[in-house]
C-alpha cells in the first residue's frame, strides 16, 4: 500500500474522492447496494476504512453518492449523439439504455428497489433521472419531429410517456433476467414501436 501514499501518487482530496466514487460505481454494476459496503470499497481501493469515512461520512452518504453518479452516467450514456434524424437518435438512446441496464443490472435493480422501498434519497435520484430521460422527448430538435408521432408537450402526453418509460424499464429488466427467446433487436424494435402505439388514441381524438 506504500505506493498509494508516496509523493508521486498522492492525490488531492477531491481527486481521491472522485477515484473512490468511480470505483464504487464500477462495483455497483455487479452487486446490490446491500453488498456495496464501506469495507468492500476500502479493500478494493487498498486504503483503510477510516480514510474512506473521511470522504464519505457514513454508509448512506456513500450509497447516495454512488447512485447519483450512476444516474448521471446513465443520462450521459443515453444522450442523443447529434448524428442522424432526431427519431433515429432516440432509437440510439434506447439501444444504449438497454445496453446500460444489461451491463449494470444488479446495481440498477437495487436502485429501483431502494426507491420503491421508501429510501428518500434514492427515490429522489430515481425520479429525477427518469424525468431527465423522458424530458428529452420534448426538447430541442427531437421535439419537432416527435410531434408527428403525437409527442406534443401536453399533460396527457407526458402522462403516457411516463407510463411508457415504466413499461420499458420493467420489460428491459425482465428481458435481462430471462430473454425468453426475444433477441436484442426484436426487443428494441418492439419498445420503439410501442410508444407511437400508446399515443395513437390521442392523435385520433
Amino acid at each position: 500500500m506504500g505506493h498509494m501514499t508516496s509523493p508521486r501518487t498522492r492525490m488531492s482530496p477531491d481527486s481521491r474522492r472522485e477515484q473512490l466514487l468511480e470505483l464504487g460505481v464500477r462495483l455497483f454494476a455487479t452487486r446490490s447496494l446491500e453488498d456495496l459496503s464501506i469495507e468492500t470499497l476500502a479493500e478494493e481501493a487498498g486504503i483503510s476504512r477510516g480514510l474512506l469515512y473521511h470522504y464519505f461520512g457514513n454508509k448512506q452518504e456513500f450509497h447516495t453518492a454512488v447512485v447519483q453518479r450512476a444516474a448521471d452516467d446513465l443520462f450521459a450514456v443515453t444522450a442523443p449523439t447529434g448524428e442522424g434524424a432526431p427519431l433515429e437518435q432516440l432509437a440510439g438512446s434506447l439501444e444504449r439504455y438497454v445496453d446500460y441496464v444489461t451491463e449494470n443490472y444488479h446495481g440498477y435493480l437495487s436502485l429501483l428497489r431502494g426507491a420503491a422501498g421508501g429510501h428518500e434519497g434514492l427515490r429522489e435520484i430515481y425520479e429525477s433521472a427518469r424525468a431527465a430521460l423522458t424530458d428529452r422527448l420534448f426538447e430541442g430538435p427531437v421535439a419537432e419531429e416527435a410531434a408527428a408521432l403525437g409527442l406534443t408537450d401536453t399533460p396527457a402526453v407526458r402522462l403516457l410517456v411516463h407510463g411508457w418509460a415504466a413499461f420499458t424499464e420493467d420489460v428491459v429488466l425482465e428481458w435481462v433476467r430471462d430473454a425468453r427467446g426475444i433477441s436484442r433487436d426484436e426487443l428494441l424494435l418492439t419498445l420503439s414501436a410501442s410508444l407511437p402505439g400508446i399515443l395513437a388514441p390521442l392523435r385520433q381524438a
